[in-house]
């Protein structure tokens, strides 16, 4: 990882950059996928799932007995583990949800506001080089939540055509309706387009690499809504004096082995911490057996030695990271300046592994800096919110004129006269 000591703010532009790919030939790439899963349907899927995946599937749609065998050759432990952090989520999300609340905004006209849920998604979910399960409880339980007809999942499979045992008892454990094996930018082209097998979805969750990333971009402008621009992982960590230096490279590299374009912030208030966070990176990062990706990940990745606490908080707020560890004794002081992150973990004894998994928060999360202006998945992810009026007739004689005296302002003629109308008797 690179030091970087005080930086001029002329600087951080610069130097919080992401790491991409050239965006213009990125985006090439991916229209033509999309493009062929357009007008391929299921045979284009299959063909790019045994050309990107080298995999041959010859049903896309998971069967009764792939999930009766997933739910048998499971360890017992980690089936419990999964249902636990099952019960910590529902727990924290059901308090999402909200019964409409009528308002009078004058006598006689009562407004109001329902939630709706979308009737068909689509929930992606990365297989790769590591199975996401837990992103399948992040996004089917508010999904089941919000009341969702149709969760249609898609994940791509194994070199023999199979998906994770733990991707199939997930997806049964929150409700899933249908699942796929399939996965990269042809499943996001097959549930936004739709195939003879695959249903079109209207809004597609889940994150992925750039690639993925680009598909749901470019799908969006097509109409498909789409839960945010959920890119590559990526963690912030603020650490004074008072941090761990064991625990703080700890975290860095729990999000450097997800991918080679994954990146990690380490800002730190004390320059001799540095050194102590690289010796225990080094310790650390031998004996992961993805130690690879994470060194790669670790390349695009940065400390920066910011001497003034308020300075760091505005370099940090200025990322804007998915993930934002706050490792000093003050997190709790510290965490009403962040205005900018996706999710915020205080203190010495909140690793982000906790919040990827089981503490109940959800992990599908803004990237890239678009938590500046984009939340996390919740319960409203999957709703529409659906205002309501209902006058009577004194409501309408109250606040007709107000109405006819702006549409006719406005030049609306017809606008004032389905008032006048109603008013005239």
């Amino acid at each position: 990882m690179k030091v970087y000591d005080n930086p001029a703010r002329s600087e951080w532009n610069t130097l919080l950059q992401r790491p991409v790919a050239e965006a213009a030939r990125l985006e090439e790439i991916v229209s033509g996928i999309l493009q062929q899963v357009k007008t391929g349907g299921d045979a284009a899927v299959k063909a790019l799932t045994l050309q990107f995946d080298k995999a041959v599937v010859d049903d896309l749609q998971v069967s009764e007995s792939e999930f009766r065998d997933a739910a048998s050759s499971l360890d017992e432990a980690l089936k419990t583990a999964i249902l636990t952090a099952k019960a910590n989520i529902e727990t924290f999300h059901r308090r999402q949800l909200s019964e409409p609340e009528m308002v009078e905004t004058m006598p006689g006209v009562q407004c109001w506001r329902k939630a709706v849920a979308i009737e068909k998604v689509g929930l992606y979910i990365p297989g790769g080089t590591a199975p996401l399960f837990s992103t399948i409880l992040m996004l089917g339980v508010p999904a089941r939540l919000a009341g969702c007809k149709e969760i249609v999942l898609c994940s791509p499979p194994d070199k023999q055509g199979k998906l994770h045992p733990a991707i199939l008892f997930a997806a049964e454990a929150v409700g899933v309706t249908k699942v796929f094996k399939a996965g990269g930018v042809q499943a996001i082209g097959a549930m936004a387009y739709g195939t003879a097998t695959i249903p079109k979805v209207s809004k597609i969750f889940g994150p992925g690499n750039q690639y993925v990333t680009c598909a749901k971009q470019l799908i969006q402008q097509e109409g498909i809504a789409i839960d945010m621009p959920a890119g590559p992982s990526e963690v912030a960590v603020y650490a004074d004096a008072s941090a761990n230096a064991s625990f703080v490279a700890a975290d860095l590299l729990s999000q450097a082995e997800h991918g080679v374009d994954s990146q990690v912030i380490l800002v730190v208030r004390e320059k001799q911490l540095v050194a102590k966070v690289q010796q225990e990176l080094d310790t650390q990062l031998a004996v992961l057996p993805r130690k690879d990706l994470a060194a790669k990940a670790l390349e695009n990745s940065k400390i920066f030695v910011i001497t003034e606490e308020a300075t760091a908080l505005e370099l940090l707020n200025e990322y804007a990271a998915e993930h934002l560890i706050l490792a000093c004794d003050n997190a709790g002081v510290l965490a009403r300046q962040v205005v900018n992150a996706g999710s915020v973990f205080l203190g010495h004894y909140s690793p982000e592994s906790v919040g990827d998994y089981a503490s109940g928060t959800n992990h599908t999360l803004p990237t890239n800096g678009y938590a500046k202006a984009y939340s996390g998945v919740s319960v409203d992810s999957f709703v529409k919110k659906i205002t309501f009026q209902q006058l009577t007739r004194q409501g309408l004689q109250m606040i007709g004129r107000t109405v006819e005296l702006m549409a006719e302002a406005e030049g609306l003629e017809a606008h004032a006269n389905a008032v006048r109308v109603r008013m005239g008797k």
